[in-house]
């Protein structure tokens, strides 16, 4: 009797490529589509549309995902996590928001819904597997980076603990995504030249001022030079920005490079630099809280990437109290981020990963976002 798995069907090609690929290896393969969130919370509180589409850009998922299902003859299920996403990802995202921290829901999204979730949802429909559409790989219960490093995608499932990942299958963690698309094509998948998606699955990919100031009112302030002291313009809020952010700063007819160096939430005042040099964005240590581990090992010495299309920088690891952890890199990194993941790596394993909560700089906090 065939094994019988739920794969996490997205709308995309890698999920769609998935179901193929283990329908092909003779599993019994059914689809899960997640409806996250009610895209009527995108309104205005004139319950006008936030986002200027006329379809919910979820429902076009559910409805390619529908369609492939039909062209690969595997049922389709439609499942409704509204509720906890926003108990366990979006409330926290505007809880950092608040703080002036700029966090990724992503990591959460896959920690409490995809894996929790559904995987108990998966459980339910008499699956012994769930499979997601992740490049990524799990090998004697080691989760190793996808083979296309372009687009692997362990970062994002860092905060997954080892029992999440039991009877776990990644199908395309051994593909690039040519690969992917070029058996899509192949098969006659009608997702096969779909655009990926980006963004933040929630908002989609426009308009996160506009679409954030429904649930955080907007709280203009000042920008100031940060080595002057002098007020050079209004931000719109300081949710709206991240430290090394160099577009849309609100300095209108400046032509000096500028990018955003801190955040002061006490005083609601945005301080931007001048330059190329990144002065002001460089640490050499940050503190980690909300730590987890997926691997038994925890080395003094390993890789880290503090943001997803970050490259890997050598770093020592000391283990305070608490269960917090400091990481140091010397040779120094730009950008490291409060609110942000860092994720650890010893060669292709991805080892775990936590909340980056201070900076430093020459044993000294720095003030890149201050209470």
């Amino acid at each position: 009797m065939a094994k019988k798995v739920i794969v996490g069907m997205s709308g995309g090609v890698d999920s769609a490529v998935s179901a193929y690929l283990l329908k092909k290896e003779g599993y019994e393969v059914e689809g899960l589509f997640m409806r996250n969130w009610d895209a009527s919370l995108n309104n205005d509180i004139l319950g006008n549309p936030t986002i200027n589409s006329n379809v919910c850009p979820q429902e076009l998922d559910y409805q390619d995902a529908k369609k492939t299902c039909e062209i690969l003859d595997i049922p389709l299920h439609r499942i409704d996590f509204v509720k906890e996403y926003w108990d366990n990802v979006f409330s926290y995202f505007l809880k950092e928001l608040k703080k002036g921290r700029t966090p990724n829901p992503d990591l959460l999204c896959n920690k409490y819904i995809k894996f929790d979730v559904f995987k108990k949802e998966a459980v339910c429909l008499g699956a012994l597997y769930m499979a997601t559409g992740h490049y990524a790989r799990l090998e004697n219960g080691k989760l190793l980076r996808g083979i296309d490093l372009n687009k692997d995608q362990t970062y994002f499932l860092a905060q997954l603990t080892p029992n999440q990942l039991t009877n776990v299958l990644f199908p395309v963690g051994h593909l690039t995504k040519p690969e992917v698309r070029q058996i899509a094509q192949e098969i006659g998948l009608n997702v096969a030249t779909k655009r990926d998606s980006t963004g933040i699955c929630f908002i989609g990919e426009r308009h996160f001022q506009e679409f954030i100031h429904n649930y955080l009112k907007p709280n203009p302030g000042d920008i100031v030079d940060v080595e002057t002291k002098e007020i050079i313009g209004q931000h719109t809020g300081l949710m709206n920005y991240t430290i090394g952010q160099r577009r849309n700063v609100g300095l209108s007819g400046q032509t000096k490079r500028h990018y955003v160096c801190g955040k002061s939430v006490k005083d609601n005042v945005l301080y931007v630099a001048f330059g190329e040099d990144n002065t002001y964005l460089m640490s050499d240590a940050c503190t980690l809280e909300q730590v987890n581990w997926i691997s038994s090992v925890h080395p003094t010495f390993c890789t880290a990437k503090f943001r997803y299309r970050d490259k890997d920088h050598n770093v020592q690891l000391e283990f305070l109290e608490n269960d917090e952890v400091k990481v140091c890199y010397p040779e120094g990194v730009k950008a490291v981020t409060p609110g942000q993941f860092c994720v650890f790596y010893l060669g292709e394993e991805c080892l775990g990963s936590g909340v980056i909560k201070d900076v430093f700089k020459n044993g000294e906090k720095l003030w890149y976002v201050s209470d």
